[in-house]
């Protein structure tokens, strides 16, 4: 039976995570798993609200009470049903989501200081569980239709909405440039949140669901996009985002000054011994690194510096760390393995004669909040210093980059080159071109994983209705 008091008795606990010391100097997933016994006490924490804050807080609404309860008594195979329901990539978002400022932020023992049910750690336990137990999607009700539709970008958005279309008798077929699916998943998400093996497992199951993937095959070069209207019912772009936002500052083409996507994909291709292109790899060993931003993707750059061997790592941020936009625990988990924070100082200038010697920061002071709610970083006149560094990366976030065959096919774009695909259409996230739908970064800008998969599931819907299925 349920302990009512269970929140009163046990303490939130995350699974045992490697030490520091330990950790840095590799690059595979910090936390270990949750034992059987050790998962059920902890669901059973959920106080199971009337109102289910955390759901709320969800992009993807997951049924979070619902399979909390089925933890908490064991029965870990209906658990992964509930849980795939509202979520195409579960074992990913309890990985890397942020939860700590979604689901868990949004848990009322969290708000009355009892301290938040571990939401994503269960998660990420229920599909790992299931997954070593045989557990594979049912789909032997479904009665498949003479309808396929193309997905372009073997991201989150575009496998999420291949998920929704071949549960409802639609065949997906998947083209990816890359040598391997995922996008940022693979490439862009470092080991130590994400073991690749893990999307590797994802693709045998979804290939087994009867979604078909193409690898190393680029629309536009390898196949043309006419090809795709031609033989396909419908087409559905998730190509994410790639395009660096630059700095602006003087200094910012010197050697040595790197784009923290490049630097990341080329770290991931190198551990997976993969060939060096287009992103070549850079080493940080022996190095003084300064990585600008404070994003998610920031720490994962920090983080990875620091395994690289770099000397000394330091993470320069315009604002202070309560405005800081990324994960408060990748915060504390770089903390922990030796990166040091720099806050309230905006980059003026990179330094050097021929290559990064320095970079020029002045120090900022928190004005009135902007748009977003952060408080905007004012400049402090006359404070200027130079931080002596080898190399500096650039995390600023990213940008779409649509290619050039997009005006030869009625595919609007904004002024941001986001693709113009409205969730409030009667078609959700259906293009200027009826038969094309996007979602994901390239409809929303960079955003989270978890954002990316429940646009993509939205507009598969909107083909399913496009398509009268």
């Amino acid at each position: 039976m349920p302990n009512v008091r269970q929140f009163l008795e046990l303490n939130r606990q995350l699974p045992e995570k490697k030490a520091a010391n330990e950790r840095n100097k590799e690059f595979s997933e910090i936390y270990s798993s949750f034992k059987l016994e050790d998962a059920m006490a902890q669901a059973d924490r959920c106080l199971h609200c009337g109102n289910p804050y955390c759901e709320f807080a969800c992009p993807v609404h997951n049924y979070i009470p619902n399979w909390l309860k089925l933890v908490a008594e064991g029965n870990i195979m209906e658990a992964v049903e509930i849980s795939h329901k509202s979520n195409s990539l579960p074992e990913m978002c309890g990985r890397i989501c942020p939860q700590d400022r979604l689901c868990e932020q949004a848990c009322t023992l969290e708000d009355t200081n009892f301290g938040a049910v571990t939401i994503g750690q269960i998660e990420k336990f229920i599909t790992d569980t299931a997954f070593a137990a045989g557990w594979q999607p049912d789909l032997s009700n479904i009665t498949m239709t003479d309808k396929k539709v193309a997905i372009v970008g073997a991201g989150p958005a575009g496998i999420a909405a291949a998920d929704i279309l071949i549960r409802n008798g639609v065949k997906p077929v998947v083209f990816e440039k890359q040598p391997e699916i995922g996008g940022l998943l693979t490439f862009g998400i470092p080991q130590f949140k994400l073991d690749k093996d893990i999307v590797v497992r994802r693709r045998e199951i979804l290939e087994g669901m009867g979604i078909e993937f193409h690898v190393n095959t680029e629309i536009g070069k390898d196949i043309q996009f006419q090809t795709l209207l031609n033989e396909y019912d419908a087409v559905f772009l998730g190509m994410g985002t790639y395009k660096p936002m630059a700095g602006r500052f003087p200094g910012e083409d010197l050697p040595g000054v790197y784009k923290a996507l490049d630097f990341l994909i080329g770290n991931v291709k190198n551990e997976l011994g993969m060939e060096q292109s287009p992103e070549p790899f850079v080493s940080m060993a022996g190095k003084k690194v300064v990585v600008l931003g404070g994003g998610d993707t920031t720490m994962d750059c920090t983080r990875t510096s620091i395994r690289q061997g770099a000397d000394d790592v330091y993470c320069v941020y315009r604002r202070d760390e309560a405005n800081m936009p990324g994960s408060r625990a990748e915060v504390q988990n770089a903390k922990e393995e030796g990166v040091q924070f720099m806050f309230n100082l905006a980059p003026v200038e990179v330094i050097g004669d021929g290559k990064v010697e320095g970079i020029k920061v002045i120090e900022t002071r928190m004005g009135e909040p902007d748009e977003n709610g952060r408080r905007r970083a004012e400049m402090v006149e006359g404070s200027e210093q130079v931080i002596p560094c080898d190399a500096v990366i650039v995390a600023f976030g990213f940008q779409p980059n649509p290619p050039a065959w997009f005006k030869d096919f009625n595919i609007e774009v904004n002024s941001w080159d986001g693709v113009v695909a409205s969730d409030k259409s009667l078609y959700p996230f259906q293009t200027t071109n009826p038969k094309i739908f996007a979602g994901g970064d390239m409809v929303r800008g960079s955003s989270l994983v978890v954002e990316a998969i429940a646009e993509g599931r939205s507009a598969a819907e909107g083909i399913l209705d496009y398509l009268e299925v």
